[in-house]
């Protein structure tokens, strides 16, 4: 069989085509075309940046990495919410990309906070919690 005849035996029909996506709202360059491709997704590079500078931090001390991390996250969050454009850290609508980037630094930062031994916050509703389960 040819890979022409079974390409389009495999074809999704017609009516089943995705037709006219659209980028996300603020899915826009961030810096005119003519500018280097570093300078057009300098949002998504910042973060990228920052989430790699502590992840090679957390080899040093955990904590210290992962709320760099966390940071880095709601740093997405804030230059989503308020920037025009921000290039390709916009992945959905602003709200979702917002809500969700906000959502997961939250959690890593108090999850961090939270991290065993000798937690930084301590959240007394949950060590009873604790206790109750265990007895």
């Amino acid at each position: 069989m040819s890979g022409v005849a079974w390409r389009r035996r495999w074809r999704v029909p017609e009516k089943y085509r995705t037709k006219g996506t659209a980028r996300p709202e603020g899915g826009g360059r961030s810096a005119g075309g003519d500018a280097p491709a570093p300078i057009r997704q300098w949002p998504l590079l910042l973060v990228l940046a920052t989430t790699l500078v502590g992840l090679v931090v957390t080899l040093a001390d955990f904590r210290i990495g992962l709320l760099i991390v966390g940071g880095a996250l709601l740093t997405g969050a804030v230059l989503r919410a308020w920037l025009p454009a921000v290039g390709m850290l916009a992945v959905r609508s602003r709200f979702t990309d917002v809500v969700t980037y906000a959502v997961l630094g939250t959690a890593v930062v108090l999850l961090t906070l939270m991290a065993e031994p000798r937690p930084w916050l301590e959240v007394p509703f949950l060590s009873d919690i604790l206790r109750f389960s265990v007895d």
